[in-house]
């Protein structure tokens, strides 16, 4: 894909559009995208205008900040607050909103609060502070939870005892199959996440053509990308056959990436956990196993967190399940902006909410 030119990318363009359309006549089709960076991508490029208006785009809980719940929030705030504790997040997390409060708002009041760009630029500021507590907030799906294990083993050797990590990391096949499960959430495809994809391989998403019946492409996020996997759904839904197929093989192996995954299974073990929107998920989390609890804040920080609360009439969950399309919520772009985000889905730039707002100008029809 990389290596044609503006005109080869144009006729292959051109190609898929006609023959999506030709393979939709006569049905009505919803096709999820999993994973936030397609999102974005897909809005950028304008391929929802391309595509047949019975072939619809939605949205899946593919954004991690989205799906992070408020409670996870309101334990990052009130760790905050301590004096002898010391935050490090990733940017986009400041603005979340929490029961009460932001982290970006606990910054402002004095917390010390860090962002960083790894967890290794975090372990890396532990060392440097051995009189904090040096709190890693470790957020994201199965593509960046194998760092976050790696600094876990980097801290363990390095006898480093100011170093923890709140574990809020979630495993996307097991959320693909709760939507399903739930019996609300129609899907005729999934576009599955190429970086997810590129660390545990095709092997976890076979419950989707076998159990379901429902076809599956992994897809990379140049445009031309995504518009080939919607065409090899298309393929697979004309003839009537559900498989899984590995549209972005350039990049992801059939395998993933086996040495990633050995670093999270030694580290890490699956555990229920909570999505927002979704609910308590089995076996879709992962918390620290009992060899390196030392590094688990939750384990070794005592806190008392806020009583949870949601915002009122925010629509995120629903959002994140593909039921409602973000102009639909009363909220949004009038109470609910970038500036000041009511729901997650509103704060990270893979936000469903956020990718609508920025790119969907002029087009915010329900």
């Amino acid at each position: 894909m990389l290596s044609m030119t503006n005109e080869e990318v144009k006729k292959a363009a051109a190609f898929f559009t006609k023959e999506i359309e030709k393979l939709a006549s006569g049905r009505s089709l919803r096709l999820m995208e999993v994973c936030g960076t397609h999102t974005v991508s897909i809005f950028k490029s304008g391929i929802r205008q391309l595509l047949p208006e019975n072939v619809e785009l939605v949205s899946g809980p593919g954004c991690p900040v989205c799906v992070t719940p408020n409670e996870y929030l309101d334990t990052a705030i009130a760790y905050s607050r301590k004096s002898d504790v010391m935050i490090t997040t990733f940017g986009d997390m400041l603005k979340v909103p929490g029961s009460s409060s932001t982290l970006a708002k606990e910054k402002a009041q004095g917390s010390d609060i860090r962002i960083v760009y790894s967890s290794l630029e975090a372990l890396e500021i532990a060392a440097k502070n051995p009189d904090k507590k040096v709190i890693f907030l470790a957020v994201g799906f199965e593509t960046t939870a194998p760092t976050a294990a790696a600094a876990i083993l980097m801290a363990a050797e390095a006898h480093l005892t100011n170093f923890y990590v709140l574990s809020a990391h979630k495993l996307v096949p097991p959320a693909l199959r709760a939507l399903l499960a739930s019996g609300k959430s129609h899907v005729d495809g999934f576009l599955l996440p190429g970086h997810v994809s590129a660390i545990i391989g095709l092997q976890p998403y076979d419950f989707l053509s076998k159990e379901y019946h429902i076809p599956g492409v992994v897809a990379g996020f140049e445009p031309l990308d995504i518009l080939q996997a919607v065409y090899m759904l298309m393929l697979q839904i004309h003839d009537q056959t559900a498989r899984l197929e590995n549209q972005y093989s350039r990049i992801v192996p059939k395998e993933g990436n086996p040495s990633a995954c050995t670093i999270l299974s030694q580290v890490y073990q699956q555990t229920d956990a909570v999505w927002r929107g979704l609910g308590k998920i089995p076996n879709s989390g992962m918390s620290i196993r009992e060899k390196y609890q030392a590094f688990d804040a939750l384990l070794n920080i005592p806190i008392i967190v806020e009583e949870t609360k949601e915002a009122s009439h925010c629509q995120c969950g629903k959002v994140l399940r593909g039921l409602l399309k973000p102009s639909a919520c009363l909220l949004f772009g009038k109470a609910c902006r970038p500036e000041h985000p009511i729901g997650s889905c509103m704060v990270s730039v893979e936000g469903t909410c956020a990718a609508w707002y920025k790119y969907g100008a002029g087009r915010w029809q329900v």
